[in-house]
């Protein structure tokens, strides 16, 4: 596997940044193997899903954070599980906690948005976790993308766990106008359910047509990712981006 580009600032002013999507089921696992993960890609933005959500959310978030070289940017219990994570390397705008109609007898969904700079570059960041009925789904992606819309930014990145695979409208609706950061520049693994046999690839980051994609995959092989890490960690597989966003 061909190594994924470290992050840096360029002389143009742009910003070469790693950026990993995670669901990270409320912490229930091994939470240090989960700190070994992230730290092990090097992230500048962590876009996760299933962040603790209820009893000293925040503190159990804080702790994942600096135990994996982050701190906390946005969400949580306060976007009804959606969270982010930046490194020290960004400097932050703005953030908003998002929460999405809620449809009886389903879970609660929301957002978890920032604007952030890396050097002379700008960019919108959202996490997100869909419905797992179709039809919610399918409306929670063009909420999406009308607050992607609504961050005032040329470029901007989403992240997350989809719930459906790139067969399903949702998924194709998002990447109508996104580019599926995967299927521009794969690198590493595609599939990212279940951790034990992976078969279907519901987890995925978009960005928008300006923001070049130098690779992106599950980061199987990865120097200091280990195979024990990701299957003690969470249910899920991480994808990781390495993404080159240009100066605003």
């Amino acid at each position: 596997m061909a190594p994924l580009p470290e992050s840096r600032t360029d002389p143009d002013g742009s910003a070469l940044i790693r950026v990993l999507s995670y669901n990270i089921r409320s912490m229930r696992d091994d939470t240090e193997a989960l700190a070994r993960v992230i730290s092990a890609c090097a992230p500048d933005l962590v876009l996760i899903q299933e962040a603790p959500r209820f009893f000293r959310w925040r503190k159990k978030l804080a702790r994942l954070a600096a135990a994996s070289g982050q701190v906390v940017l946005a969400g949580g219990g306060t976007a009804a599980g959606p969270a982010l994570l930046c490194s020290l390397r960004a400097t932050v705008e703005r953030t908003e906690d998002v929460l999405l109609p809620l449809t009886p007898g389903q879970h609660r969904r929301g957002f978890a948005t920032a604007v952030v700079r890396f050097g002379g570059a700008r960019v919108g960041v959202l996490s997100c976790h869909l419905s797992l009925q179709k039809d919610e789904r399918y409306e929670q992606s063009g909420m999406l993308r009308d607050r992607l819309a609504g961050l005032g930014v040329d470029h901007a990145i989403a992240g997350g766990d989809l719930n459906e695979h790139p067969g399903g409208r949702t998924f194709a609706r998002l990447a109508e106008g996104l580019q599926d950061c995967w299927a521009t520049a794969p690198w590493g693994g595609e599939h990212t359910w279940t951790r034990t046999a992976p078969q279907r690839r519901i987890d995925a980051i978009f960005a928008t047509k300006g923001i070049e994609v130098l690779g992106c995959g599950v980061p199987l092989g990865l120097p200091g990712v280990a195979e024990a890490d990701l299957l003690r960690a969470t249910d899920h597989l991480p994808v990781l981006a390495a993404l080159r966003v240009p100066a605003a």
